[in-house]
C-alpha cells in the first residue's frame, strides 16, 4: 500500500537490471494478485522495437493488462515527467477498477520521478545542443566525458564515457544554467514525493557472473531472432537518426553505429555480427552496472536475490505481506 496527495492506493514496484527476471516475476505476481503491469522501461515506449528491447511477447502481454508499452514512435521522445504523470493517472485508474498496479523495470530514473519527485531543470535548449554535438564530432565523447568530468564530477562518476545522450545533457544544464546537474539532484531540495511509500522489490544477484551469463544468451537470441533486420528496418524509415533517444538504447546504438561504418566502406565485406554481439554485450553489462548502483541509493528497497534458486516464492511472499 502507498499513499497519494492523502489517498491510499493499492500499488507494488519491482525493480531490477536488465536480464534479471522481471518479466517472469511480474507475471507471477499479476497471476496470484489479479495486478495490472503498468512498465518502468524507457525503451518499451517505442513501437517496432520488439526484438532488441526485449519486449515481453504477446503470449505473455496476454497474461496481464500491460499499460505503457508501444505508445510512441521512435522519432518521438518521452520523458521522465510524462512517465510520472502516467504512472499516478494509470495507478488510479487500475484501483478503480478493484485491481492492485505492478509497476515493473528497470529505468530508473522513472522510479526516481515518481517516488522523489522530479528536479526543477531548464528545458532542452537546441542551439546549446547543436554546439555540444559538434564539439563531441570533433574530439569524441569521452573528451566531451572530460569536460563534465571537471564541472561536475559527481554526475560524470556515474556515467560511461560513451554514453553520449546523458553527458550531453549533463553539460547542456551547465552552460544553460552555470550549475551542475548533480545540484539538480540533490534530495534536500525538494519536497518528498507523496509516493516515496510505494513498496519497492528489487531483483538483484548474488554472483555478476549470473546476471552476465543471461544478458549474453539473451543478446545471442535477440541476433537469432532478428535483430539487426529491425534495426535496419527503423534506417529505412528515413527519419530517424542516431541522436534520437530511442536510437540511444542499449543495443540499437551498437548497431546503428557498425551498420554507418558498413556502410561508409561501401558494404564490400560481410556485416560484422560478432563486433556486434561483443559490442551489444558489453554495453548491456554497463548498463546493468549503472542500474545496480541507482538501486543501492535506494536504501527503502527489499532485496530479493534473484539467482537463489528461491527467488520467485520469496519475492511472491513478499508481496503478499505488502499487499
Amino acid at each position: 500500500m502507498a499513499s497519494s496527495e492523502g489517498t491510499d492506493v493499492k500499488a507494488i514496484a519491482l525493480a531490477g537490471p536488465t536480464a534479471s527476471g522481471k518479466t517472469a516475476a511480474a507475471l507471477a505476481i499479476a497471476r496470484e494478485h489479479g495486478a495490472e503491469v503498468i512498465s518502468v522501461d524507457s525503451a518499451l515506449v517505442y513501437r517496432g522495437m520488439d526484438v532488441g528491447t526485449a519486449k515481453p511477447s504477446r503470449a505473455e502481454l496476454a497474461q496481464a493488462p500491460h499499460h505503457l508499452i508501444d505508445i510512441r514512435d521512435p522519432v518521438q521522445p518521452y520523458s521522465a515527467a510524462e512517465f510520472a504523470a502516467d504512472a499516478k493517472r494509470l495507478v488510479s485508474e487500475i484501483n478503480a477498477r478493484g485491481k492492485p498496479a505492478l509497476l515493473v523495470g528497470g529505468t530508473m530514473l522513472y522510479f526516481k520521478a515518481l517516488f522523489e519527485g522530479l528536479d526543477n531543470m531548464p528545458p532542452a535548449n537546441a542551439a546549446v545542443r547543436a554546439q555540444l554535438e559538434a564539439q563531441a564530432t570533433e574530439c569524441g565523447w569521452p573528451a566531451m566525458h572530460a569536460e563534465l568530468a571537471r564541472v561536475d564530477p559527481v554526475t560524470a562518476a556515474r556515467l560511461a564515457p560513451a554514453d553520449a545522450q546523458r553527458i550531453q545533457r549533463a553539460l547542456e544544464v551547465f552552460r544553460v544554467t552555470g550549475k551542475p546537474l548533480s545540484s539538480f539532484h540533490a534530495a534536500s531540495e525538494r519536497e518528498p514525493s507523496a509516493w516515496a511509500g510505494m513498496p519497492l522489490f528489487a531483483l538483484e544477484p548474488a554472483d555478476r557472473a549470473w546476471l552476465h551469463a543471461r544478458i549474453a544468451v539473451r543478446f545471442e537470441a535477440m541476433l537469432a531472432a532478428g535483430f539487426l533486420d529491425e534495426v535496419k528496418a527503423l534506417r529505412q524509415r528515413g527519419d530517424l537518426n542516431a541522436a534520437l533517444p530511442s536510437m540511444r538504447c542499449v543495443g540499437y546504438r551498437q548497431a546503428w553505429e557498425l551498420l554507418d561504418a558498413h556502410e561508409a566502406s561501401g558494404g564490400g565485406q560481410p556485416f560484422p555480427v560478432e563486433q556486434l554481439r561483443d559490442r551489444g554485450i558489453f554495453a548491456t553489462r554497463q548498463l546493468a552496472k549503472r542500474q545496480l548502483t541507482w538501486l543501492r541509493s535506494m536504501p527503502r528497497r527489499q532485496v530479493i536475490v534473484c539467482d537463489a534458486p528461491d527467488a520467485l516464492p520469496r519475492l511472491l511472499q513478499a508481496v503478499r505481506t505488502a499487499l
